[in-house]
């Protein structure tokens, strides 16, 4: 597939905003796929792309690819760190595509390297047989909760009873409750289930590393080699929401230099939208690793 340079975001912007975001992920065709924008670096100059803003890309363009169909899952694995800078291409690979269901294999390429894979599943929602969902958390509510330095515009982060998220002195059960809210919300559907993935990877370290004294992720990168290496999603229709999100993570294995985490995804008004999973690498730093730059760092 022929790439064309793609325009950035200034990189001169000092801070990302939803709308920033949400623009990322509405990947544009290309011959027989699509091509993504990478963004900008984060406020700790890291150069390393978040996986799951490719899984969010992903996501979209499995809408755009089945624009008759819902996306209902994905799963990712994150084989190789996707840098800030060159276009992303992603190359869907149809395995199947009926009536009620499609199924894709995505892949992710920068700089002529396969780096991600996403398997989507869609298909087109059915009236109920039986339902039932785990029911939202009782935990405190957005208001009780506690502000979380996560700076991006339209994106407010609160926690529940954790004061700082990164450190290797603040120790818990390891579960983590964190509220999320949006301004913009997505109105089209696989950019909203889009924008709730992409909040999927951002805490499972923490939540394993909160039952462990004397480790944290403030020191991801610098004494222990953390990343998140799959994450699976599954979205629960009928899906949309207002008002603030809760994010519920809990850590159920670690070992072996990996962690599990599961978690789930509730609307304010207590309706479950998503259940994701998460496996991660938590592993001693290398000494090979120092010769490379903190910011290029998986």
């Amino acid at each position: 597939m022929e790439v064309r340079e793609l325009v950035s975001i200034e990189s001169e912007q000092a801070e990302w905003t939803v709308e920033d975001l949400l623009d990322l992920f509405d990947v544009r065709p290309e011959g027989d796929g699509f091509v993504g924008r990478t963004g900008i670096a984060g406020a700790d100059e890291r150069q390393v792309v978040e996986g799951t803003q490719v899984l969010a890309q992903a996501i979209v363009a499995a809408g755009k690819r089945f624009p008759d169909k819902s996306v209902r899952s994905a799963h990712a694995v994150f084989a190789r760190a996707v840098v800030v800078g060159p276009p992303v291409e992603l190359t869907v690979d149809v395995v199947a595509e009926g009536r009620t269901t499609a199924t894709a294999v995505i892949s992710a390429t920068q700089n002529g390297k396969r780096c991600i894979t996403v398997t989507v599943l869609c298909d087109v929602p059915s009236a109920d047989v039986i339902r039932h969902h785990v029911p939202r958390p009782d935990v405190a509510g957005p208001d009780e909760a506690i502000a979380a330095d996560m700076p991006m515009v339209g994106r407010q982060l609160r926690l529940v009873d954790v004061h700082d998220v990164n450190s290797p002195d603040e120790v818990g059960p390891p579960e983590l409750y964190a509220w999320l809210h949006y301004d913009p919300i997505p109105e089209r559907p696989e950019v909203a289930k889009a924008l709730v993935a992409y909040f999927t990877g951002h805490l499972g370290i923490s939540t394993t590393m909160r039952a462990h004294e004397g480790i944290g992720t403030a020191q991801s990168h610098l004494t222990v080699s953390t990343a998140p290496m799959t994450i699976s999603v599954s979205f629960h229709e009928p899906f949309g929401w207002t008002g603030w999100l809760l994010y519920s993570h809990e850590s159920t294995q670690v070992g072996a230099g990996m962690s599990y985490v599961r978690g789930a995804v509730h609307a304010e008004d207590g309706a479950l939208l998503a259940s994701f999973a998460q496996d991660a690498l938590i592993r001693p730093l290398r000494t090979t690793d120092t010769s490379i730059a903190e910011q290029s760092r998986l």
